[in-house]
């Protein structure tokens, strides 16, 4: 291994902020490329090596300090003994702390069980971890995922990296397509998946990882309720950065349970495709999944073969959740509403935003309005924008032109009541002339919300244009060496279809990497516009959040 990358883990005198992220991100992809590649080849021996070499990593400790305490929503969120590294100072003080302690040896400290509201009105519970169990567990993440992947189904698409909903919608649509003979279709769901998980399970599926044990203290280490201590028996608290993949982990192993089999194809493409004896097919995003059959009667047959797996596993099928349905009666999956349809030309496949997607959308557009009632234009704006690119870009891939103009007409009615609240006395004709601007993109429409001040636009959801997401092929993986270039495009088109055009021209500009850390924009953190300082006064570039003083 390169020396020099082993020599950009020491945290510099001058700072947090002068580290070589860059270098030690790459020290740390190539030890998990390795690993991957190991696994592949069935070298056991030698992917236990690589998985104790990169758990000791100093690049290791470092990106996972990062990444607890700059990258993930709940970094400023403390565990059971209140502490959260904050200021640069704080997370080199946090690396020089951990790196005098032994990873194997590590007794990590209960959870902070805390509640969320789901969508049917009942509870989630969370267990939150220590800040230094964060770490430690996206430590143990970067060793284990690799290997992992090699293993994983490929039609799982939950928790895993570069796959998405999308990837899994894109899946059912070329399974259920017009020509396929696939019509019913069994929506799975897990009851209480997280908390229910068999301890002995996921040892037994870990048992030759190094650091097994360590992953056995997380799972029995209980969690604090209102200054009382409960012991955890089974399942892996919801919240902490491990507990993902090892619900992947554990739920590995439906598609052989239930017969599904894949052959090697020689046409263009993924190089794989589902073998035609076997008659159905399953898509699965952590513990919601769907297997689709040829008839009613192997569908209905599913809870019987279902039933070594659940058990084995210890989990149960959701009774509310899980049913049988005919694909021209639909059903929801992930946030979309999946359904055939017949017309004059025959069968046809749609796929659009669910109803109870677009309800939740409008709940917090509505939400957004109480809460800014009063507010200059320029906040609603500047407020909204993010809310309506969000939806349209998680819409954009199905069938969304109908539903784009009803939240635009709904986004209107919002803004038409606002305007009349903040101007009681002003008349309509005054609020339309100060208020309301053609695009500035161009366009006849002369209803568009413009901030008289600062010339800002509210982003009409119409304006996003529908295109056919592109499904990530068969097994692939970000951890395959071989498969650089493929990410590389694929990333780039990815970046492309979720931003701006002004941002598209600056990462173009930048070789679609962060102007800071020069690592790829596309490797999940946040990225923003910073104007930085260059040789001719400042420039607008793109950056990576974390990499911003």
């Amino acid at each position: 291994m390169n020396t020099s990358l082993r020599a950009s883990a020491h945290v510099s005198h001058k700072g947090w902020y002068s580290i070589d992220w860059n270098t030690i991100q790459q020290y740390v992809t190539k030890l998990r490329q390795r690993i991957y590649r190991a696994e592949q080849q069935n070298q056991r021996r030698r992917v236990r090596k690589l998985q104790r070499l990169l758990l000791r990593s100093k690049a290791n400790l470092l990106l996972s300090i990062r990444r607890v305490t700059q990258q993930n929503t709940g970094k400023r969120t403390p565990g059971v003994d209140g502490y959260t590294a904050s200021q640069p100072n704080e997370r080199i003080k946090l690396y020089q702390e951990l790196l005098r302690r032994n990873v194997f040896q590590h007794r990590p400290k209960p959870a902070k069980r805390t509640f969320i509201a789901k969508k049917n009105g009942k509870l989630r519970p969370l267990g939150i971890p220590t800040i230094r169990d964060r770490v430690y567990q996206n430590v143990v993440k970067n060793a284990l995922e690799p290997q992992w992947e090699v293993r994983f189904e490929a039609s799982s698409y939950g928790f895993r990296p570069k796959r998405s909903t999308h990837d899994a919608i894109s899946n059912l649509f070329k399974k259920l397509n017009t020509n396929s003979k696939k019509k019913w279709v069994f929506e799975g769901d897990f009851q209480g998946c997280f908390d229910h998980l068999n301890h002995n399970w996921i040892s037994k599926q870990t048992s030759m990882f190094p650091g097994n044990k360590l992953i056995g203290r997380w799972l029995k280490m209980g969690y604090m309720e209102q200054g009382i201590f409960h012991n955890t028996m089974e399942g892996s608290p919801q919240g902490s950065v491990a507990s993902p993949l090892l619900a992947n982990i554990a739920l590995d192993g439906m598609e052989k349970e239930i017969g599904i089999v894949y052959r090697k194809t020689y046409k263009s493409g993924t190089g794989y495709k589902i073998d035609p004896k076997c008659k159905m097919g399953r898509v699965a995003y952590a513990d919601d999944f769907v297997i689709v059959t040829e008839t009613n009667e192997q569908a209905q047959l599913m809870y019987q073969k279902l039933i070594p797996y659940l058990k084995r596993r210890g989990i149960t099928l959701s009774v509310d959740k899980t049913k049988v349905t005919h694909i021209e009666n639909g059903f929801d999956f992930l946030g979309f509403s999946l359904r055939q349809y017949k017309t004059e030309q025959g069968n046809k496949l749609l796929i659009k935003p669910s109803k109870d997607n677009i309800r939740k959308a409008k709940s917090k557009i509505k939400d957004t309005f109480a809460a800014m009632r009063g507010r200059p234009v320029k906040e609603i704006i500047r407020v909204l924008n993010p809310i309506i690119r969000g939806h349209g870009q998680y819409w954009k891939h199905v069938v969304s032109k109908k539903t784009f103009g009803y939240m635009d007409n709904y986004v209107f009615l919002k803004i038409r009541k606002h305007l009349r609240q903040l101007h009681p006395r002003k008349s309509w004709k005054w609020i339309n002339k100060r208020y309301f601007k053609k695009p500035h993109h161009g366009g006849n429409n002369k209803w568009i919300l413009t901030c008289p001040l600062t010339n800002i636009q509210l982003l009409k959801m119409s304006w996003i244009k529908i295109e056919r997401h592109v499904m990530v092929a068969y097994k692939n993986s970000p951890d395959d060496p071989n498969l650089k270039d493929y990410w590389e495009k694929r990333d780039r088109k990815v970046f492309n279809s979720e931003n701006t055009l002004d941002r598209m021209k600056l990462a173009r500009k930048q070789g679609y990497r962060c102007a800071l850390c020069k690592h790829t924009l596309q490797n999940g953190e946040k990225v923003t516009v910073r104007n930085l300082e260059v040789s001719t006064g400042k420039a607008a570039k793109l950056v990576h959040v974390p990499c911003i003083k």
